[in-house]
C-alpha cells in the first residue's frame, strides 16, 4: 500500500503527465495535487471534473447500469485527462484525476499505470 504523496509522486512519473491531484468528489476539493503550471489549476480542474463524475454517476444510476466506472477519459487537442474513481471501500468518494501532454503519453500504458496507482493508494 503507499501513502497518498507516494502515489501522486509514482501518478507523476507516468511519461507525459503533467499534473495529478487526488479529489473528493463530494466536496470538490483536492485532497492532494503535485504538478500543474500557471495554465493548469489543478484545484479548479478537480472541482470542474467533479462535476463530471457526478454527471457520469448520475446518469448511470438512471440507467439502472449497476456496473462501476473503471475511468473517465476526456481528450483535448494537446493533452489527454484521466478521471479514475477508487475502488475500494476506504477511497469511496474519491477519484484520481492525472493531466498527460498527448504527444509524450501512451494513453494505453498510462491508463495501466494509473490503475495500479489507485490499486495501491491507501487513503
Amino acid at each position: 500500500m503507499a501513502s497518498m504523496e507516494t502515489a501522486l509522486k509514482e501518478a507523476m512519473t507516468i511519461e507525459g503527465a503533467v499534473g495529478v491531484a487526488l479529489v473528493d468528489y463530494t466536496s470538490g476539493m483536492a485532497l492532494g495535487i503535485l504538478g500543474g503550471s500557471k495554465e493548469l489549476d489543478l484545484n479548479v480542474a478537480a472541482a470542474g471534473n467533479t462535476d463530471v463524475m457526478r454527471a457520469k454517476m448520475r446518469t448511470m444510476e438512471m440507467l439502472h447500469l449497476g456496473d462501476q466506472i473503471e475511468d473517465i477519459l476526456i481528450t483535448l487537442g494537446k493533452q489527454y485527462h484521466l478521471i479514475r474513481p477508487l475502488s475500494g471501500r476506504a477511497g469511496k468518494g474519491l477519484f484520481l484525476y492525472l493531466v498527460l501532454l498527448k504527444d509524450r503519453a501512451n494513453l494505453a500504458l498510462a491508463r495501466h499505470s494509473l490503475k495500479r496507482v489507485e490499486e495501491e493508494i491507501e487513503v
